[in-house]
C-alpha cells in the first residue's frame, strides 16, 4: 500500500494563508452559524441565485486558468465539463430544490418513487425535467434506498434539515481535493444548503488556482460571514482541522490522509486506537476518498460497432483529466475464454493511441506508476517523458492473487489494468464479477458494467443483473457507462457506499450533490444505452467539447428549450 507521504499533495502553496487571518475568518464563521442556519429559505434562495449571476462573470477565466495548469489547450473544453458547469447545475438544482420547499411542495412526486418486489424503494431522480431527458435520451438514474425505509419515508424525510425547529449550524471544514476544480465548492454547497452549515474552504495547493474563481463567484456567501476559502498545505490543514471552532469536517482525497486525521499516524498506538475504537479526531467527518474503479464487460458476442463504443468510452474515462479523477476506469473485467476480449483491447490501445498525452500535474503520479508497472506485462501507448506519462495498458493480471497491488491501489495517473474471471455465461459471470468485486478490489465509490440490451432483458440475466446491483458495495454502480457521469449529473448521491467505517474507510462516509436533499440512501443506480448518438461530449474524439460545454453552461444558467437545438446541432458536428 502506498505510504502517507506518497499520496499527499506535497505541492507547495503559493497563496498560503496566515494563521491570524484564517482564525479570524473562522470566528466570523463560527459567530453567524446560527444565523445562516436559521437564514430564511428566501434569503438563501437569493444567495444562490446571486452567486450563479457571480459564476457566469468568472467562468471563462476559470476555464482559462484550469487549461492552463493541466496543460491542455485553451480550446480544449474538458474545464467546462469540470469546473464552473457542475457548478453551475449543483446551484441551480439547489434552487429548485429550496423553491419547493418554500411552496411547500414535495421535493418527491408520487410517480418518481416505487417500491420493488423484494420491498427496497427506488426514487427515480434523472431525468430530473424534460430538458434533462431531451439532452440524456434513455439515461435514468435511481437512488435504492436503505433496507426498511418506506416510500413514505423517503418523500417525507427529503430536505429534513427545512423541517427543524430553530437549528443551531456549525462551522464545517471543507479539505478541498485538487484534481477537479468544481469538488471544492460543490462540497460546500452540500453542507451549507444541505446541512445548514458555514464552511471554510481550505484549497489544495494543486488546484489553488481556482481560488481565486471561487471567491469572486461565491462573493455573496463570503460577503454575509457564511463562506471563507483559504490556502496552504498539509500544515494549515491540521491547523484547521483541530481549530476548536471547527465541528464539522469533509474530506475529498486520500483515504491514508483520512486515517492520518482520524486515527494519527502509523504504528502501534494508530492499532490500539483502532482496536478501542478511540479516534483522535472526536469531530464529525465525512468523505470521498477514491476507488480502484471496475468495469465489468458481460461476455456476449457484440457488434463491430458495439465494441468500438464500448473501447472509446473506456477510453474517455482513462484520459479525461490525465487519469487524475477516482472514478477513472482501473481495472478492466473480463471472462475468462471470452473471444472478444484481444478485439476489445485493441480497440482500447487504438482509442489511446490517437489521444494526445497529458501532463501528469498531480503529486506522486511517477512513484505510483512505476511501482504498479515494474515486471508487469505492460503495453505503453504515446510519449511519455518527465512532465508526461504514456498510457498505460497492465496485461494479464491474475484475479486470483487477491493480494496483488492493482487491485488495492488506486493507480491516480494513466494506468488500466485488465484481468478475467471465469464464466462464460453471462449470468454466471455476473455473479463472479459482483464477488470479485466486493471482496478483491479496495473501495467502494463506483462500478461500471457493461452488456447488451437483449441480455438485459433476458428473464435470467436480467434477474442475476438486479441482484448484483443490490448486492454491490458501491456508492454509485452504473451499466453501460461512466460512474463519472453520476458526478456531473448532479442530482444524485455521489459517495462511498455507507457500509464502510471509521476503522475501514475504503472510499469514504456521506454524501455530496444529491440536489433533491434525500435521506436513507443506499447506493445510485445509472442506466444508460449500450450506444448513443450523437458522440458523447466526453469522448476524448469529440470535436466541439468547447463549444457544447459553454452552451451546456449558458443552459444550466438559464434553461430555455430555444437553447437545446444549438447544443444538439454542436454535439451532431462533434
Amino acid at each position: 500500500m502506498t505510504t502517507t507521504a506518497e499520496w499527499a499533495a506535497n505541492a507547495n502553496s503559493q497563496r498560503e494563508s496566515a494563521h491570524q487571518a484564517i482564525d479570524q475568518g473562522v470566528s466570523v464563521l463560527k459567530d453567524n452559524a446560527r444565523s445562516f442556519a436559521r437564514l430564511s429559505v428566501a434569503e438563501k434562495l437569493g444567495l444562490l441565485r446571486t452567486t450563479m449571476d457571480r459564476l457566469a462573470e468568472v467562468a471563462e477565466a476559470w476555464v482559462r486558468d484550469g487549461a492552463r495548469a493541466k496543460g491542455i489547450p485553451p480550446d480544449h473544453g474538458e474545464e467546462w465539463l469540470t469546473g464552473p458547469n457542475p457548478t453551475m447545475r449543483n446551484l441551480r438544482l439547489l434552487v429548485r430544490t429550496l423553491e419547493k420547499v418554500q411552496s411547500g411542495q414535495p421535493i418527491l412526486e408520487e410517480s418518481q418513487i416505487r417500491t420493488r418486489p423484494d420491498g427496497r424503494v427506488e426514487a427515480r431522480v434523472f431525468p430530473g425535467d424534460a430538458i434533462d431527458g431531451a439532452l440524456f435520451s434513455g439515461f435514468t438514474v435511481s437512488q435504492l434506498m436503505m433496507p426498511g425505509l418506506t416510500a413514505a419515508d423517503a418523500r417525507q424525510k427529503a430536505a429534513g434539515f427545512y423541517q427543524k425547529k430553530d437549528p443551531e449550524g456549525g462551522v464545517s471544514l471543507i479539505l478541498g481535493a485538487g484534481n477537479v476544480s468544481s469538488i471544492p465548492p460543490m462540497d460546500a454547497l452540500t453542507k451549507m444548503i444541505g446541512e445548514g452549515m458555514v464552511c471554510v474552504v481550505k484549497m489544495n495547493p494543486v488546484n489553488e488556482w481556482s481560488g481565486p474563481h471561487l471567491e469572486r463567484a461565491f462573493s455573496p456567501f463570503i460577503e454575509r460571514g457564511f463562506l471563507q476559502v483559504v490556502y496552504g498545505g498539509a500544515e494549515v490543514g491540521s491547523h484547521l482541522v483541530n481549530h476548536a471552532a471547527i465541528d464539522d469536517i469533509h474530506i475529498t482525497g486520500s483515504n491514508h490522509t483520512h486515517d492520518m486525521i482520524v486515527w494519527g499516524p502509523p504504528g502501534e498506538e494508530r492499532a490500539r486506537r483502532i482496536a478501542a475504537n478511540d479516534p483522535v479526531l472526536k469531530k464529525k467527518i465525512t468523505s470521498e476518498l477514491g476507488n480502484v474503479s471496475p468495469v465489468a464487460i458481460v461476455p456476449a458476442n457484440y457488434a463491430d460497432s458495439e465494441l468500438e463504443f464500448i473501447a472509446r468510452n473506456i477510453g474517455a474515462m482513462i484520459t479525461n483529466n490525465g487519469s487524475f479523477n477516482c472514478n477513472a476506469a482501473k481495472l478492466l473485467i473480463t471472462a475468462e475464454g471470452w473471444p472478444q476480449k484481444k478485439a476489445l483491447l485493441d480497440r482500447i490501445a487504438a482509442v489511446l493511441e490517437a489521444t494526445p498525452t497529458r501532463l501528469a500535474y498531480y503529486p506522486g503520479a511517477y512513484s505510483r506508476y512505476e511501482r504498479l508497472t515494474q515486471g508487469r506485462e505492460v503495453q505503453k501507448i504515446g510519449q511519455g517523458d518527465e512532465r508526461r506519462l504514456p498510457w498505460t495498458l497492465i496485461r494479464n493480471v491474475d484475479s486470483t492473487k487477491k493480494d496483488d497491488p492493482i487491485f488495492s491501489t488506486e493507480p491516480f495517473c494513466a494506468i488500466l489494468s485488465e484481468t478475467t474471471v471465469p464464466g462464460t455465461d453471462p449470468a454466471e459471470f455476473i455473479k463472479n464479477v459482483t464477488t470479485f468485486m466486493n471482496d478483491t478490489l479496495w473501495g467502494t465509490l463506483n462500478a461500471m458494467i457493461v452488456l447488451p440490451p437483449a441480455l438485459e432483458a433476458s428473464q435470467s440475466v436480467g434477474a442475476e443483473l438486479d441482484k448484483a446491483i443490490l448486492e454491490l458495495r458501491y456508492g454509485s454502480v452504473t451499466i453501460n457507462h461512466w460512474p463519472g457521469l453520476v458526478y456531473g449529473m448532479v442530482i444524485p448521491a455521489w459517495g462511498g457506499h455507507p457500509s464502510a467505517t471509521l476503522a475501514n474507510i475504503q472510499s469514504g462516509l456521506g454524501w455530496v450533490h444529491n440536489t433533491n436533499l434525500l435521506e436513507g440512501i443506499e447506493k445510485t443506480v445509472l442506466r444508460g444505452p449500450l450506444k448513443v448518438f450523437p458522440k458523447p461530449v466526453w469522448f476524448a474524439d469529440n470535436r466541439r467539447v468547447e463549444a457544447v460545454g459553454r452552451r451546456l453552461f449558458q443552459m444550466e444558467h438559464h434553461p430555455s428549450w430555444l437553447k437545446v437545438p444549438g447544443i444538439v446541432l454542436q454535439a451532431l458536428q462533434g
